[in-house]
C-alpha cells in the first residue's frame, strides 16, 4: 500500500523535535509537506527533509488538500482548534498536539465535527510513552507496589524567563491555552488518568511567579480518583531544584524516580533515528528505586518509545485500529483542567 501522505503545520519546537522526526521514520507514513512562513525554519526543514514541500501558510495547504491524507498540527496552542476544524473541512484526518483544545467544550466541538465528517482526530499525548511512566505501569501490572494509594508526579524546570506568550493579556492567554496548566498539566493529568482512571474531585493552587506573566507558571493539582487513589501533580517553570519525577506509594512498596525521560533532549540535540538501537534507554545511575524504607533496589527504566505513537496513528488510518490516544481521553483531561482553574479561583475543591 502507498504510505499516508502527511502535512505538518509548524516547525518550531513541536514540529521540529516531536513530530517531523517520528513521521519520517514511521512505516506507512510519508512527510510530504511542512508549513511554516519563517525563513530560518524553512531552511532548517529543507536541509533535514529535502523531499518535503515547503508551504508558507495553512490556507495554501487547504487549496491542495487532495494531495494529502493527514494533517499534523504542531503550531502554537491558540491555533489548534481553528486549524483542526479547517483540516476536517478540507476532508483530512488530523493529529493535534497538546493541548487538544483550550477547554473541554472546544475539544468536544472538534470531536463532533470529526464524527460528522467521518474523519479521525487524534490527540498527541506523547508522554504516555515516557520510559518512567512505562516503568510505573509495569510495576503496577506486576503487583510490585501492592494497592497504590498515592501518586506524586512532578515536572519542574528553571526557565529563567517566562515564555513571551505567557505575558499576553490575561483573557487572550487563557483563550489561547497558554500557561503551565495547558503546557505541562495536560501531560500530568493524562498520565494520572491513564494509570488510575477517572477523577471525582479536583483541588488546585496556581501561581504567577515570574514578573509580568498573565497566566500560571507554577501549579499544584490534587486529584481524588474514583478508584480511591489520590494523585498529587506539581509543575513549575521557576523550580531552582527539582523533586522526584515520580513517587508512587502502595501497600507493599514504593517507587521513586528522579530526572526526565531522555527522548526530548536527544531529539532536540538532533539525535536519532528515533526508535533505533538504544533509543530511549537510561543509564543505570538514573534508574528509580523500588522497596520499603532502606530496603530498596534499583529498577531498570523501560526504554522510552515516542515512536509508538505514530506507529499507532498509521495503524488507525490504514488498518482501522483504535487510535493511540482517544479524543475522549483528551477531553476528559481538559475537563479536569477546567475544574482546576475553577478550584484555583475559588479556593475550593471541585466535583467532576
Amino acid at each position: 500500500m502507498e504510505p499516508m501522505r502527511v502535512a505538518l503545520i509548524g516547525y518550531g519546537l513541536a514540529g521540529r523535535v516531536f513530530h517531523a522526526p517520528h513521521i519520517s521514520v514511521t512505516p506507512g507514513l510519508r512527510l510530504d509537506a511542512i508549513v511554516t512562513s519563517d525563513r530560518e525554519r524553512q531552511a532548517q526543514a529543507r536541509a533535514r527533509y529535502p523531499h518535503a514541500r515547503l508551504i508558507d501558510r495553512a490556507e495554501q495547504l487547504w487549496a491542495q488538500a487532495d494531495a494529502f491524507d493527514l494533517v499534523v498540527i504542531g503550531a502554537p496552542n491558540g491555533t489548534h482548534v481553528p486549524l483542526a476544524l479547517a483540516a476536517l473541512e478540507a476532508g483530512l484526518h488530523v493529529v493535534v498536539d497538546k493541548p487538544f483544545a483550550p477547554n473541554a467544550a472546544e475539544g468536544r466541538r472538534v470531536l463532533d465535527e470529526a464524527r460528522r465528517r467521518g474523519k479521525h482526530v487524534i490527540p498527541f499525548h506523547n508522554r504516555r510513552w515516557d520510559g518512567d511512566l512505562l516503568t510505573v505501569r509495569r510495576l503496577i501490572a506486576e503487583g510490585a507496589l501492592g494497592d497504590v494509594f498515592r501518586f506524586e508526579s512532578r515536572f519542574e524546570r528553571w526557565r529563567g524567563t517566562p515564555k513571551p506568550r505567557w505575558q499576553a493579556p490575561e483573557a487572550e492567554a487563557r483563550a489561547n491555552g497558554e500557561g503551565m496548566l495547558m503546557d505541562i498539566g495536560t501531560h500530568l493529568v493524562d498520565q494520572a488518568l491513564l494509570l488510575f482512571g477517572p477523577a471525582s474531585r479536583v483541588y488546585a493552587e496556581t501561581d504567577r511567579r515570574y514578573p509580568g506573566v498573565t497566566t500560571e507558571d507554577d501549579f499544584t493539582i490534587l486529584l481524588t480518583h474514583a478508584s480511591g487513589v489520590r494523585s498529587h501533580l506539581i509543575a513549575s517553570a521557576i523550580a531552582a531544584q527539582s523533586g522526584p519525577r515520580f513517587a508512587v506509594y502502595g501497600s507493599k512498596a514504593g517507587y521513586m524516580k528522579f530526572g526526565l525521560d531522555p527522548q526530548e533532549a536527544a531529539l532536540n540535540a538532533g539525535g536519532g533515528p528515533p526508535g533505533g538501537p538504544g533509543w530511549g534507554e537510561e543509564p543505570e545511575a538514573r534508574w528509580g528505586t523500588l522497596g520499603v524504607a532502606d530496603d530498596r533496589r534499583p529498577v531498570r527504566t523501560e526504554p522510552g518509545n515516542y515512536a509508538a505513537y505514530y506507529a499507532g496513528v498509521a495503524a488507525t488510518l490504514r488498518d482501522g485500529a483504535p487510535p493511540p490516544v482517544s479524543p475522549e481521553d483528551a477531553i476528559a483531561g481538559l475537563a479536569i483542567l477546567d475544574a482546576a482553574v475553577r478550584s484555583a479561583e475559588t479556593g475550593c475543591a471541585v466535583a467532576v
